[in-house]
């Protein structure tokens, strides 16, 4: 544990972290906040959003606060999975005249990632990520190779209605932290944008955080403080969207596959990232209610009825919201 000095220097500087990011993002404070707590809580975020709402800029501008090597990977239909994580390429010896394979590490050994447009690549090639978001690591011609932490990817979207996507596999939906949506801006955040950026200022971010900084960061998360009333009432959340075992008669009708328990140990890491992201070193009600959408958004499969009658997962998820109590069971 950090002593106390250095323990509040550390966390002072989040909010420089934030007001750097603000030099460039106008706006979109909650979008800012979920990828924040994303990095605090050591996960990986899905953003979505239509094209021009500067996702790309975002994370670019986060890579510019954090003095960290930095990696971005355009997603095509045409990108393979060796030019994610690497390959094999046959060099010789010039002292022995043998010859051998060496591994060539690819743009996914860094520690921050942006995946631009991963939905705009086949399932084939969004897997090359499954073992790097999960184990840290990358696998290949039978050897492991570690990736650096801190390791996290941010990846970016496209709504899947649009013309030349494909849809994530749910195994790899579920490796993401948070699934955060970025909506259009407000009448003066717009003027705003369009003011900044139609003129010929340039903005210079600088480096607020390094890898040793948000490793203690990442740990002081964890450290953190949660009543056992606030885990029990997450545990009762995740379990009630799940159509078997739900008493809510909602959920039966709308839900297809309900979330599973790493939704729940994400809702509380969540929870604690933005207490501490906000000064905070124990958990309120209000943390866990703010972090559940996008923690279950991407947890919660709707079924066709619910698809047909405009029905979402935040629906489901604020609506259990109101019917689960913090101390008694699911009302039906």
């Amino acid at each position: 544990m950090l002593n106390e000095k250095l323990l509040q220097e550390l966390l002072q500087k989040l909010p420089v972290l934030r007001q750097e990011i603000k030099k460039v993002i106008v706006g979109q404070e909650t979008v800012l906040d979920e990828v924040l707590v994303t990095m605090l809580a050591g996960g990986h975020c899905l953003l979505e959003g239509v094209p021009g709402l500067a996702k790309t800029l975002l994370v670019r501008t986060l890579a510019q606060a954090l003095d960290l090597p930095f990696r971005r990977i355009q997603f095509t239909p045409d990108l393979m999975p060796t030019d994610i994580i690497g390959t094999e390429v046959l060099e010789e010896d010039h002292s022995t005249g043998k010859r051998f394979f060496k591994f060539n590490k690819g743009p996914l050994f860094a520690n921050l990632i942006l995946a631009d447009e991963i939905n705009r690549t086949p399932p084939k090639t969004q897997s090359a990520l499954l073992e790097a978001m999960q184990e840290f690591e990358v696998t290949y011609a039978g050897q492991t190779y570690p990736l650096d932490k801190p390791f996290f990817i941010l990846a970016t979207q496209n709504p899947i209605e649009q013309s030349g996507t494909y849809p994530l596999p749910e195994a790899q939906l579920d490796r993401f932290l948070l699934y955060i949506r970025i909506g259009y801006p407000g009448e003066q955040e717009e003027t705003a944008i369009l003011a900044g950026t139609t003129g010929s200022r340039k903005t210079n971010v600088q480096p607020v955080l390094n890898a040793s900084d948000i490793i203690q960061l990442q740990q002081l998360v964890r450290d953190v403080a949660i009543d056992p009333e606030l885990i029990g009432y997450v545990s009762r959340l995740v379990r009630a969207t799940r159509p078997m075992t739900t008493h809510v008669n909602e959920v039966k009708e709308w839900v297809r596959w309900g979330a599973g328990p790493r939704a729940g140990q994400a809702l509380i890491l969540t929870a604690k990232a933005f207490a501490l992201l906000n000064g905070r070193f124990a958990v309120t009600m209000e943390d866990i209610k703010v972090m559940a959408l996008p923690v279950l958004r991407h947890r919660v499969l709707m079924n066709f009825k619910a698809e047909a009658e405009g029905i979402l997962p935040d629906d489901v998820t604020n609506m259990l919201l109101q019917k689960i109590s913090r101390t008694a069971t699911v009302l039906s």
